[in-house]
């Protein structure tokens, strides 16, 4: 018998991230027990991660995991974190990596940003005027919207780390 697995549940994500990267869960079973030093079993790791007849996981497993699927290259390895994050209100994003140490000069970061900005901005503005002008929002002009929305998002995160690393603060994102 098979059983439902929500899109949407952060355990059942997981659980499939870990299912559908190579070797699956014993082959994960197999990771934790060498970076734990630890034995844990194929079958013990499926209930954990399903949450079966009481057991749970623990952060660290989680983490572990985590790092497991991204050195495997598994592109859902973030998945549950973000759906972690949405049961609660909250939302992750990826930022891509500042270069070590940040920029060589900061402040023309966050100057070309702005400017970017300005630009993003007008584009989003454009776009949204175009795709309301009928007052609806198809689901392919929402994709399109959501995509130039998300990009002005991770620009903005990208400029506050520019600011913060500029006054020498710590850099929190």
């Amino acid at each position: 018998m098979t059983c439902y697995l929500s899109p949407n549940a952060w355990r059942d994500v997981l659980y499939n991230a870990v299912r559908n990267t190579p070797g699956g869960v014993s082959a994960a079973a197999t990771f934790l027990t060498v970076r734990r030093g630890r034995s844990i079993h194929t079958e013990t790791l499926r209930a954990r991660l399903r949450g079966v007849d009481g057991e749970w996981i623990n952060l660290e497993m989680l983490e572990l995991l985590t790092e497991w699927m991204q050195e495997c290259r598994d592109p859902g390895s973030l998945k549950w974190l973000s759906m972690l994050n949405q049961q609660y209100g909250m939302v992750a994003m990826t930022l891509p990596p500042a270069p070590p140490g940040g920029w060589p000069c900061e402040a023309e970061a966050i100057q070309k940003k702005l400017l970017q900005l300005g630009v993003e901005g007008g584009s989003l503005t454009a776009l949204g005027m175009r795709v309301t002008e009928d007052k609806r929002v198809e689901p392919a002009e929402a994709e399109q919207m959501c995509a130039q929305i998300m990009g002005e998002v991770e620009l903005l995160l990208r400029l506050h780390r520019n600011v913060r690393r500029a006054a020498g603060l710590e850099v929190d994102l």
